[in-house]
């Protein structure tokens, strides 16, 4: 990449793995991708970290990253907010903890932690310290082509 992007290197290699995650086109190595964008692996896995909150990648110890198998291809986002509805939960009720959900989704807390946080500024949850998250309001209803 012959100059800074204005968005974020890395956001920009996110998006371009995405297209060809997409189109069917096999991950390359951690390597390979450094090599072909000509940047550090710190980059190629932040990257590859926004790929798999979005639940497009999955990390495959002692593999490396591939694909991710679910046939689920909502966002980290969607699913967590779905929970709500999923779930039956309603205004006043627990949401499930940061454990239970790594383990429902399959995602790094750090995925599930940054999740939280945007539901909190949305509205959406509330946390009383040492007692978990609250919903604080439902979801407005998605309309989902």
């Amino acid at each position: 990449m012959p100059e800074a992007s204005p968005r974020g290197t890395y956001l920009v290699i996110a998006e371009a793995l995405r297209k060809e995650i997409k189109e069917g086109e096999p991950l390359p190595s951690e390597a390979a991708l450094m090599r072909s964008h000509t940047v550090s692996r710190n980059t190629i896995r932040r990257a590859l970290k926004v790929l798999e909150a979005d639940g497009v990648v999955e990390s495959a110890p002692g593999v490396g990253w591939r694909p991710a198998r679910s046939g689920d291809r909502r966002s980290l986002d969607e699913r967590m907010v779905d929970v709500i509805a999923e779930d039956s939960l309603s205004v006043g009720d627990a949401y499930p903890s940061e454990a239970k959900l790594c383990e429902r989704f399959g995602a790094s807390r750090t995925a599930v932690r940054r999740v939280l946080a945007q539901m909190e500024g949305n509205g959406l949850l509330a946390t009383v310290h040492g007692k978990g998250r609250t919903v604080r309001a439902l979801p407005a209803p998605a309309t989902r082509p």
